[in-house]
């Protein structure tokens, strides 16, 4: 299979199904969005492998590519494609909420606003989860002008506060200075 077809050298793609349309269409900015997404996600899997010990949260971030992954193709499906991708599991969402219940149980709570940073790692969290935020708002673009699928809006959502406990986990895990807004 070639890389290239060429047939969106003028500014056309197309959705699953067939559909074309402009490159500019809600529905290509919000799954290209979750792809930039993944990728972030990815950056972040990897350099908490490469920096630390937490083969669990590595893998755990894997599985979230690969959710990711799903959400990407829901909000590529055109007209006629409403049959090819499968809906996203509700137990995907759920299982965000127990992983942040759980490393809530680490953490110290708070009572101000976290800003980024303290660490490289942290700074990265808190990367994927701004992504992640406009992710959100791009499939909501979308579904107003398309169905989108309930559990990927969902999901999006939730794992934007995932990616918010992760990163104070991470500060935690690492041992450094959380930085709270006090204005």
């Amino acid at each position: 299979m070639k890389i290239y077809t060429k047939s969106g050298d003028r500014g056309t793609t197309s959705l699953i199904g067939g559909e074309r349309v402009s490159k500019a269409d809600l529905r290509v900015e919000a799954y290209g969005t979750v792809d930039e997404l993944m990728s972030y996600v990815a950056l972040l899997a990897d350099s908490i492998a490469d920096a630390c010990d937490m083969p669990s949260l590595v893998e755990e971030l894997r599985g979230v590519e690969s959710r990711l992954m799903s959400v990407s193709a829901l909000l590529a499906v055109g007209r006629g494609g409403e049959d090819k991708v499968k809906p996203l599991d509700m137990a995907h969402v759920t299982a965000l909420e127990e992983a942040i219940d759980r490393y809530q149980a680490e953490l110290t709570p708070i009572t101000k606003f976290t800003i980024p940073g303290g660490h490289r790692l942290v700074s990265l969290s808190h990367v994927c989860r701004t992504v992640c935020r406009r992710s959100e708002r791009a499939a909501l673009r979308a579904s107003e002008i398309a169905p989108v699928d309930e559990t990927a809006l969902c999901y999006l959502n939730r794992l934007s506060d995932y990616l918010y406990t992760v990163g104070r986990l991470l500060t935690e895990r690492l041992g450094v200075e959380e930085h709270l807004w006090i204005p």
